[in-house]
């Protein structure tokens, strides 16, 4: 890191400081402006936030790293702007009318009180043990990586440099997020997102003037993925049907139902939409967030197999470069990728640049993790235990559970620590298993006014318990507790079936217990969710949301299907 590259980041940092301060600077008095921001975001806040919150270590390391070792094929999940138009186009409608703060409350006003307890849960621990574990984790390595330090002197004791860089990533962003909540999220996205996309868009112009251009990268790229089993090309979308961890139906099916799952009805990505001043607002921040998720399958995942294209450039005297040859390393271990691009590719001044992106990513992602898991436990566990508390009262519990949450976080670390890879691995299907239950329980909720409490509570409740034994047998067959197990039903369901292919299958199958409980219960009285279903608006209702949109908003949607369809057709 030169004097240029520490200037870059200072500078970073002191607009940080002020976009904070000026947040601080304004009371919360009550929980509207401290979890939504007072609902008064207008459609940039909205789109920025949604994309800076969607980009973490996932994509820094995890997203690169798939493209280096096995090309195009996560490109199903990253190129779904068209599924956040189904956010902003059908359910931004019936979040607006009903005026909640949470998707649990959502589920209470359209199913029941049970249905808000199992997904609240399902929603906190998931994100303390999953998102927030892995952002903090993988935060640590990366930046452990880009600097080259494994370990620092304080106070006259060696301490691994992982720690320092983790845990100072969780308290600074835990401090601007107690402080000044949603609003602050909102704000400091708006900075980070160009900052984000700025140091991504210099390592892949560097990479491909290094590399030599568009179709050498498709030509070096052109190798069988280095997966066991692997079929079809890096450089194509579609793989076989017959291939292990990529089959093309199972792909579009199962990135379609964790897309529905993630951009449509998970907290962490829709209390951006609920912060909105109204419905025009609202979906015209998803549609700009429907654009700027084009982005990262060029500024992450391209740069991946930049990266490999490079190194096997070197391996096999097809493309000899001094920078190929210092790429080794990625073509035995794909996640080293983009931390090596951004040590060995950028100078002097750019790196800084990228090192704020990086920063601005992970700071963007915890700090609207910790926002969204304290807003669920402040109106969804602790308001419906004490609904005379004051407004007051409520902004300092979200404060306290922010910081429980960190807290929490921070002690998790060790375990991620000291399992590494294995529970990574295990924490990335967690949101295969956890997406068909809840996507179900909302999709016929909206879809089908005669879905019952009683059919979405079981819909909830099969999802998560066929899910958790899907996990289960994988920890035991892929352990020493398996050892000795010949096969059987139930591995070969559970654990040697293809994790797409089973993920549509826990759709068909949640969606069919909450078909057949609603025909065997009794629905709600159709007055309960007015404008929460399809059919069930009042004309006033209809008038606002036809006057929410115009021809522009068609405009844009046509240009991201058009944009998605051609991509497809491209890499297909």
């Amino acid at each position: 890191m030169a004097s240029l590259d520490w200037i870059v980041i200072a500078l970073f940092v002191a607009a940080m400081v002020w976009i904070i301060m000026s947040v601080v600077r304004k009371k919360k008095d009550n929980s509207s402006d401290y979890f939504l921001s007072g609902r008064d975001a207008t459609w940039i806040a909205i789109g920025a936030s949604i994309f800076a919150s969607n980009i973490g270590s996932e994509h820094l390391i995890g997203l690169a790293g798939s493209g280096a070792s096995s090309g195009l094929a996560m490109a199903h999940w990253e190129i779904q702007g068209w599924m956040i138009l189904i956010l902003a186009w059908v359910f931004v409608p019936f979040y607006e009318r009903s005026m909640v703060y949470t998707m649990p409350e959502f589920l209470e006003k359209r199913y029941n009180r049970s249905s808000r307890k199992i997904l609240t849960y399902i929603s906190l621990i998931s994100y303390v043990l999953t998102k927030v574990a892995v952002t903090v984790y993988a935060g640590g390595l990366v930046f452990q990586q880009v600097f080259g330090i494994e370990s620092i002197n304080i106070f006259g004791a060696n301490v691994d440099f992982f720690w320092v860089a983790a845990i100072g990533l969780v308290i600074l962003t835990a401090i601007y997020t107690v402080i000044g909540g949603m609003e602050s999220v909102l704000k400091t996205s708006v900075l980070q997102t160009p900052i984000l996309l700025l140091g991504s868009i210099v390592i892949l112009i560097l990479g491909f003037k290094e590399l030599g251009g568009w179709q050498n990268m498709l030509d070096l790229c052109n190798v069988t993925p280095a997966y066991e089993g692997a079929q079809g090309s890096m450089s194509h979308l579609m793989r076989p049907i017959s291939d292990p961890q990529y089959p093309w139906l199972g792909a579009l099916l199962g990135s379609a139902i964790i897309g529905f799952w993630y951009w449509c009805t998970d907290q962490f990505i829709v209390q951006r939409v609920l912060s909105g001043r109204d419905q025009k607002q609202a979906r015209r921040g998803a549609i700009f967030g429907a654009y700027l998720k084009l982005l990262p399958v060029f500024l992450f995942l391209i740069p991946g197999m930049i990266a490999f294209a490079l190194a096997r450039g070197a391996a096999t005297g097809a493309l000899d470069t001094e920078l190929g040859r210092q790429l080794a390393p990625v073509l035995s271990n794909g996640d080293v990728a983009f931390p090596l691009l951004v040590a060995k590719l950028l100078p002097a001044g750019f790196k800084g640049v990228v090192v704020c992106g990086i920063l601005a990513a992970l700071m963007s992602s915890l700090a609207s993790l910790f926002n969204s898991s304290a807003m669920l436990y402040t109106i969804d566990v602790y308001k419906p235990k004490h609904p005379e508390a004051s407004e007051q009262k409520l902004v300092k519990v979200g404060r306290v559970a922010t910081i429980i949450i960190v807290t929490l976080g921070i002690l998790w670390i060790p375990v991620m620590k000291s399992i590494g890879d294995v529970l990574y691995l295990y924490l990335q299907d967690v949101q295969s298993v956890l997406a068909p239950g809840i996507a179900a329980a909302f999709l016929m909720g909206v879809c089908w006014k005669k879905a019952t409490p009683k059919g979405g509570q079981w819909a909830l409740i099969t999802g998560l318990v066929i899910g958790l034994v899907r996990l289960g047998a994988k920890v035991i067959y892929t352990t020493a507790w398996g050892e000795g197990l010949g096969s059987s039903l139930f591995r070969t369901v559970f654990y040697d079936f293809n994790w797409l292919f089973f993920c549509g299958c826990m759709l068909i199958v949640c969606l069919l217990v909450c078909i057949i409980v609603s025909l065997c219960s009794k629905p709600k009285p159709e007055e309960e969710i007015r404008g929460l279903v399809f059919g069930t608006a009042t004309a006033e209702q209809k008038a606002v949301t036809r006057r929410s949109w115009n021809g522009w908003d068609i405009f844009h949607t046509c240009v991201i299907l058009g944009f998605t369809i051609a991509f497809y057709i491209y890499f297909w």
